[in-house]
């Protein structure tokens, strides 16, 4: 038996002037949709451009949280480790270390944050340097967890 979603009935006039009325069996279309895949080197670029036009931007991309202020500072955060490295300064890209492959990518985190009230508090692993910093959306951040 013919699935009745799988007919089409061809319309066009025989040469008798009747309607050829018989199903035809059509395959049917796939729709593929092109699924975009996350692409850290892309995210970063992107947070870095906004920073640099100092466009105040926030977004999330997996369990990695990007934001961009008005004074040209960008971000990437690892919300769930509070892990945390600064990706532009005053509108200019900071240097950034990251290994990305089709199906993984490795960060090398410059140091831990955490939110106290409305500050940003930024502590360098490297140096031991606390910075504390206000402006920063950190209500949203907080919100990630």
């Amino acid at each position: 038996m013919v699935d009745p979603s799988m007919m089409v009935f061809d319309l066009t006039l025989l040469k008798s002037g009747k309607r050829d009325m018989r199903p035809k069996k059509i395959k049917p279309r796939r729709i593929t949709q092109r699924l975009v895949e996350f692409n850290l080197a892309r995210e970063v670029h992107y947070i870095q451009r906004r920073a640099g036009e100092r466009d105040a931007r926030f977004v999330t991309a997996g369990k990695l949280a990007f934001f961009s202020c008005e004074t040209g500072d960008a971000w990437i955060l690892d919300p769930s480790d509070r892990l945390a490295a600064q990706i532009a300064r005053d509108g200019d890209p900071e240097p950034f270390e990251f290994e990305e492959t089709d199906t993984t990518f490795t960060i090398r985190w410059k140091g831990h944050y955490h939110i106290d009230g409305s500050a940003f508090v930024y502590t360098d692993q490297t140096s031991g340097r606390v910075v504390t910093i206000l402006g920063y959306p950190t209500s949203q951040i907080a919100q990630l967890g």
